[in-house]
């Protein structure tokens, strides 16, 4: 109840990633009898259309509401809160299919060690823009990981090599937590998007990473 209205995104984007289920985080607006939300969907649900069923069903039930296919905001009355949350469960349930729900990754598989450099972060990053059913190319592979840190508190900083190996590769991580695994040890199976990353006036390829997971490369 004592959240402001400026983190409830955040909030909604954390636990939609840790749950892959659609979530409206809720905080109670200025003037004390309404709560401000803002949604964050997952594929398979255009998160303002299931809004737009709620309001045809339930006329009035939010004062306003707008936002795109993964992201909206609405205003409801602090007391219809519980309402609200039937009209919504009821409009997902009728929309969402089972597979839906199986937070699957689906990747363009991986790039050759050739392939991982600037001109590739270019070419992608040109060829957008990327949308609800247009996603940004999001690639897969294994590597050895040279060295790892955590970097603002919760930010996994890595140094990558191609299994088959290649040159290094810097890559980052967000919001993964201080807890990590030593993936020094193990390798990883990396799931990223090429960027082009510019520090101090250079600019170097740098994997932003969606996904990694230990990976024993020496097969033992």
């Amino acid at each position: 109840p004592d959240w402001h209205q400026g983190v409830i995104g955040i909030l909604a984007a954390r636990i939609r990633e840790q749950t892959h289920r659609p979530t409206i985080a809720f905080a109670p607006d200025d003037d004390g009898v309404s709560l401000k939300g803002s949604a964050r969907s997952i594929p398979g649900l255009h998160i303002r259309d299931a809004l737009a069923v709620v309001d045809a069903k339930s006329p009035g039930l939010m004062k306003k509401f707008g936002g795109h296919a993964m992201a909206a905001g609405m205003t409801i009355a602090r007391d219809d809160l519980e309402a609200f949350s039937k009209a919504f469960d009821e409009a997902v349930r009728d929309t969402l299919k089972p597979e839906d729900l199986e937070a699957a990754i689906i990747t363009d598989g991986p790039l050759a060690p050739a392939e991982l450099n600037l001109d590739t972060a270019y070419l992608l990053k040109r060829s957008g823009p990327w949308g609800q059913h247009f996603p940004e190319p999001l690639f897969d592979g294994e590597f050895k990981v040279v060295s790892q840190r955590i970097v603002g508190e919760n930010h996994l900083k890595l140094v990558l090599q191609p299994a088959e190996g290649g040159g290094i590769i810097d890559a980052i991580a967000f919001n993964t937590g201080p807890e990590v695994p030593d993936y020094t040890r193990s390798g990883a199976r990396v799931v990223y998007k090429p960027d082009a990353n510019t520090f101090r006036g250079r600019t170097n390829l740098q994997l932003m990473v969606d996904y990694l997971e230990p990976l024993n490369l020496d097969g033992v």
